[in-house]
């Protein structure tokens, strides 16, 4: 399985684990890569829509802030899982795939920076990891707060360039940078390239997972899979259909598809949306086609990571099955006490103005890629029960764990 992977300098993912903690990459100082991707979470936030910059805590006990720094917009997605992207076949990243990698700008990749992109990314884990730090919402913060916040209204590599300076000033990135990197001879050629390197040397060599019952399964321990969760594989594979989209070592085929899930947030809206929505895939091609598609995930090590969706609308495995077995049927039985969003009183009349929207729920359901499947509760348990068998067992723990500190002298979120 080794070769199915990137190779990263070990070095260099000593610096990105520091990096992706520490706070000194957002405007404010005040949240890190980690702080929704976090370790003891399985690389996720347990949220179905997450609370981004200006929120205090991890996980279900995040908070939206108080006073003018509290939150202004959750977050319009679920977070994603981090296993195994640094897999040679992983080369598009996001729900809506809207990092790739493409000559379409002559520097390696199709992102929303466009041709601003910084060249030498070595990875498109590279490329993504930079556009979090330009998302208000996320990590920015809003223009009148920051420098960051306001130079991603002018263009966005000005944010970057603000941020590598933050870097290069302290001491310990300084010595680790230039130890790590031919090209960096001294802390002022440290750049945001490779800052973004760091991080995916990181997330490369950290988030490897492929030691599950069911890998021993293969590898010939009969044993490893209990006979229920055999029967489920059998469904897997076969009657249920899930493998026509989870194929492969990795369980993805890496394509775009309308599942119609239920709708719910402050969407991803494109410039020119009137109202609040998402639709997915077709913001990134302007193909009709596209409307409602999202990027397959994943399922190793999927029961670490619910809530599930491309906005978290099922809080388990068997909500998330049923709905991919009889998708219209589920979009009209769902009900919003199923999605975990963390109280945000000024928020809330927002949160699920979709739903009032008959036309927008009616394209919704119109969009549907899968065909129906009727499994019996006795099939659906079996399908959850092999994929826990996903699950990997020491990989989970990942290779290098959460730093208690980092140089900046910030606080880590814990």
């Amino acid at each position: 399985m080794q070769a199915d992977f990137t190779a990263f300098d070990e070095r260099q993912a000593d610096i990105g684990r520091l990096l992706f903690y520490d706070p000194v990459l957002s405007g404010n100082r005040n949240i890190s890569c980690g702080t929704c991707h976090h370790h003891d979470l399985g690389t996720t936030d347990g949220l179905s829509l997450g609370i981004g910059e200006g929120g205090e805590g991890i996980g279900e006990n995040r908070t939206a802030g108080q006073g003018e720094g509290r939150i202004k917009s959750r977050i319009p997605r679920n977070t994603p899982a981090l296993w195994n992207l640094a897999a040679r076949q992983v080369d598009t990243l996001f729900h809506d795939g809207r990092v790739s990698t493409s000559d379409l700008y002559g520097n390696g990749f199709n992102t929303p920076a466009q041709e601003w992109l910084p060249a030498g990314l070595d990875h498109v884990l590279a490329a993504q990891a930079l556009f979090p730090m330009t998302s208000r919402f996320e990590m920015a913060g809003d223009p009148r707060e920051n420098q960051v916040g306001g130079a991603i209204y002018d263009r966005v590599d000005n944010a970057w360039s603000i941020i590598e300076k933050r870097v290069r000033i302290i001491p310990q990135y300084g010595r680790m940078f230039v130890d790590a990197f031919d090209d960096v001879n001294e802390p002022t050629d440290i750049s945001i390239t490779h800052i973004a390197n760091a991080i995916a040397a990181f997330e490369g060599l950290e988030w490897i997972s492929h030691d599950s019952p069911f890998d021993a399964f293969l590898a010939g321990d009969a044993d490893a899979l209990a006979p229920e969760q055999q029967q489920g594989m059998e469904l897997f594979y076969g009657k249920a259909g899930c493998a026509g989209c989870h194929e492969g070592k990795f369980f993805s085929d890496q394509g775009f598809y309308a599942l119609a899930l239920p709708a719910f947030g402050p969407g991803r809206t494109r410039n020119w949306d009137p109202y609040v929505r998402d639709m997915g895939r077709i913001a990134v091609t302007d193909r009709l086609e596209d409307a409602y598609r999202f990027r397959t995930p994943s399922l190793r090590n999927v029961t670490l990571t619910a809530p599930y969706g491309h906005n978290g609308a099922y809080p388990t495995l068997e909500g998330i099955i049923r709905h991919h077995l009889q998708p219209a049927r589920m979009m009209a039985r769902w009900n919003r006490e199923l999605s975990n969003l963390p109280k945000v009183p000024w928020l809330e009349e927002m949160d699920f103005v979709v739903e009032e929207d008959a036309r927008e729920q009616q394209r919704l359901a119109s969009r549907i890629d899968i065909e129906s499947v009727n499994l019996n509760a006795k099939e659906i348990r079996a399908l959850v029960l092999f994929l826990h068998s996903l699950t990997g067992t020491d990989s989970i723990n990942g290779r290098l764990g959460r730093p208690e500190t980092v140089p900046s002298g910030l606080e880590v979120d814990s």
